[in-house]
C-alpha cells in the first residue's frame, strides 16, 4: 500500500443548532511502515480523521489519497473492497458477535474474503497464539475477560496482514499489564510485518511506543514530531 496523504480535510457535525467542527483544514502524510499516534482531547479531532482515513466517514472537503486512489471518492461497494482487504480495524468498543468463538470471529474476515474453510482455520488459530490465547478459541466472547476480548479483535484486525492498521483508543479498557502486552504486539506486528498503524488516543502509555506523534486540539494538528 502506498503512503496515505489528506490535503484540507474539513468535516463539521451539526448538533443541535450548534455546528461542531472535527476537522480544519488538515493536511498529514503518513509513510508505508510507520507508527503514528494521534493524541489530544476528547473532541480534537483525532478519531474523525482516523474514521476519515478508514474509509468509515467521508470529508465535506479536502482529499485522501493512498497512492492513486482517491479515498474520499470512492463509491460504497469499491470502498467496502478497499477496507475489507486492506485496512484492519481496532474499535474500543472490540465488536466481536458474540454467538461466535474467538477463532470464528478471527475467521469473519477472511470468510468474507473468500478464504478456503482450512486456510482460515489455520491462520485463526496460528494468529491467536501470537497474541496469547493458545487454549482459548473455542470460547465465546462472554467467556473471556477485556483483555482477551481485545486481543481477540486485534487477531480479527490483523489476521489477513493488512497494510494499513487503524486503532481508536485501543487500551481504553485494558488495565496496565494487558495495555503494555498489547502495544507491544502492535509494534512487533510494525517492525516484523511492515504494517502501518495509525492509533488514536490520549493514553500516554500508547504514546510511549509511537515513534511519530500528532497532536490535535480543536479539528486542526497542531504538533507532528518524530519520538
Amino acid at each position: 500500500m502506498s503512503a496515505i496523504h489528506c490535503h484540507q480535510l474539513c468535516k463539521t457535525f451539526h448538533q443541535g443548532d450548534e455546528i461542531i467542527t472535527g476537522l480544519d483544514h488538515v493536511d498529514i502524510t503518513i509513510e508505508t511502515g510507520e507508527f503514528v499516534c494521534l493524541s489530544g482531547p476528547s473532541g480534537s479531532g483525532k478519531t474523525t480523521l482516523l474514521n476519515a482515513i478508514g474509509g468509515l466517514d467521508t470529508p465535506d472537503s479536502g482529499e485522501i489519497r493512498m497512492g492513486d486512489l482517491r479515498i474520499d471518492q470512492l463509491k460504497r461497494g469499491a470502498l467496502a473492497d478497499m477496507r475489507l482487504h486492506h485496512i484492519g480495524f481496532v474499535f474500543q468498543a472490540y465488536n466481536l458477535i458474540p454467538v461466535l468463538s474467538a477463532r470464528e470471529n478471527v475467521e469473519f474476515v477472511m470468510q468474507v474474503q473468500g478464504v478456503a474453510t482450512a486456510e482460515r482455520a489455520r491462520k485463526a488459530n496460528a494468529i491467536l497464539a501470537e497474541v496469547g490465547l493458545q487454549g482459548l478459541e473455542d470460547r465465546r466472547p462472554a467467556q473471556l475477560s477485556g483483555g482477551q476480548q481485545q486481543r481477540v479483535a486485534v487477531a480479527r484486525a490483523i489476521v489477513s496482514q493488512p497494510d494499513l492498521v487503524l486503532a481508536d483508543e485501543p487500551t481504553a479498557n485494558l488495565d496496565s499489564v494487558a495495555a503494555a502486552h498489547l502495544m507491544g504486539l502492535f509494534a512487533s506486528l510494525n517492525e516484523n510485518h511492515g504494517a502501518t498503524f495509525v492509533i488514536a488516543t490520549h493514553d500516554k502509555r500508547v504514546m510511549a511506543y509511537a515513534r511519530r506523534l500528532v497532536k490535535m486540539q480543536d479539528g486542526k494538528i497542531i504538533s507532528d514530531e518524530a519520538q
